[in-house]
């Protein structure tokens, strides 16, 4: 302060003022450094966060963006430590990034795509097994309940009035159905599952199976379109329980219940779906050799099949409801023919058998329990038609194929009602067909692999498939 003092009045030694300006420049130069290494400090800090800290944070958009345009396998591959951390970025406060910029969404990509390759190999036993598409917890809790409340019944269907053996029906046609397929049920009305008499003392009746619609919001007023249905046909059976695929089962003794105690008489009974086109002269004509005091069950017969253990098929069944290797033989749901003797006796065999998932197997098990074999017949056809490889030129949707046949599976309603009229023009003209066989339909074994398949279908089926 005094050199400051003495140099400012003018009497500042030569020596003294060459000492304030070397201080002075040492000063300058400290400044100068010590504000580039500021300066480089915050272009090292600028570009630390340029190039780590902004592309983490904003990729997250990209990674949403990427999670909800994956399929489920996606997320499984990222894990729960991926979907936090998006969660967590995305209330940060930082600016929302420009996604029109094409060089940040590569680089993005490219992280996004080395991270899933990272965790797929790091975590592979993350990904979940496949669900089964049946709640068989729920199935296996509720099996024990076997009787519901008959909510519409047609108690006066098989009594015409009459005490004679012609004043009870011949065959009576049961047909599995659901409320929301009234356009189905009308079309057999009117077609193969029309009411009436035949023959002197053949005559025909016809039943719908229903249970209560599982979606009460998709068919609205359903209760009264089925009332109104059954005060015009009388034709409408409804059970109070879910119809649903798996409750099938419960449609299946639920109706042996009803003929045995509402349509006792009847001679032969056919059961089907309302998909299938029925050539019910046919099947009369086969059943003047049979007598329906004795036991019958006829239709596309199955056997030597194996339960099937894959969770994402509509048929899985695990070990822990069906542990054995094979099911029983059974016969194909699209239809079947069976005595009223037989009938009888099944409605009783099935309250002794345990509910199983499968109404077909289920019937099975059945008729394995009351001794009685299911007999094959070739005209039953529930896993479709094939083209005769005599004519490959023909088309498999043609009379002449339905012409010798009992049933055929998987049409619609314009084919049902097509085929039926077709059928019926007195100016169809077919060539005979060759005998049909009456092998049973086997499944391929495990020695079998690399073999032909082996069915009773000598012809290569080209048509539907059950």
């Amino acid at each position: 302060m005094h050199l400051c003092q003495v140099c400012s009045s003018g009497r500042c030694p030569p020596n003294t003022l060459r000492k304030v300006m070397t201080m002075r420049r040492v000063c300058h130069v400290k400044g100068d450094v010590a504000c580039t290494l500021v300066l480089l400090a915050l272009l090292c800090l600028l570009l630390y966060t340029r190039q780590v800290i902004l592309p983490s944070r904003w990729s997250a958009p990209v990674w949403k963006l990427e999670i909800h345009a994956s399929t489920s396998s996606s997320r499984t591959l990222l894990g729960a430590s991926g979907a936090k951390t998006v969660t967590e970025s995305r209330g940060l406060p930082f600016c929302k990034p420009d996604l029109s910029s094409a060089s940040l969404q590569t680089k993005s990509k490219h992280k996004i795509k080395a991270q899933r390759k990272k965790a797929a190999s790091t975590n592979p036993a993350r990904v979940q097994p496949t669900l089964p598409l049946f709640d068989f917890q729920t199935y296996l809790r509720k099996k024990d309940m076997r009787r519901f409340k008959l909510l519409i019944d047609q108690p006066q269907k098989c009594h015409t009035g009459g005490d004679g053996e012609d004043d009870f029906p011949y065959m009576l046609i049961a047909v599995k159905s659901t409320a929301a397929d009234f356009d189905k049920r009308q079309v057999v009305r009117r077609t193969w599952g029309k009411e009436g008499r035949y023959d002197p003392g053949v005559s025909i009746r016809t039943v719908f199976l229903l249970g209560v619609p599982g979606s009460r919001t998709a068919l609205p007023l359903w209760d009264r379109l089925l009332a109104y249905e059954s005060q015009t046909f009388s034709d409408v059976l409804l059970w109070d329980f879910e119809d649903t695929f798996f409750n099938l089962t419960l449609k299946e003794t639920h109706f042996l219940e009803w003929v045995n105690s509402s349509c006792a008489h009847v001679k032969f009974i056919f059961k089907g779906d309302a998909d299938v086109y029925v050539n019910v002269e046919n099947i009369l004509e086969m059943l003047h050799s049979h007598k329906p005091d004795r036991d019958l069950f006829v239709g596309d017969i199955i056997v030597n099949a194996k339960p099937i253990r894959r969770r994402n098929s509509k048929y899985y069944i695990p070990e822990l409801v069906y542990g054995g290797g094979l099911y029983p033989n059974y016969a194909g749901g699209g239809g079947f023919v069976m005595s009223g003797f037989t009938a009888r006796r099944l409605s009783s065999a099935c309250q002794k058998v345990e509910l199983f998932p499968i109404d077909d197997v289920f019937l099975g098990m059945c008729l394995q329990l009351i001794g009685v074999k299911p007999y094959r017949h070739e005209g039953f056809r529930t896993f479709g038609i094939s083209r005769p490889s005599a004519a490959p030129h023909l088309q498999t949707f043609d009379p002449c194929f339905y012409k010798e046949l009992m049933v055929v599976h998987s049409l619609t309603v314009p084919q049902i009602w097509l085929m039926w009229n077709l059928l019926h023009d007195p100016k169809l003209s077919c060539h005979k067909r060759s005998s049909l066989t009456s092998s049973s339909f086997k499944w391929r074994t495990k020695t079998e692999e690399g073999a032909k398949e082996e069915t009773d279908y000598s012809e290569r089926k080209v048509f539907v498939m059950h």
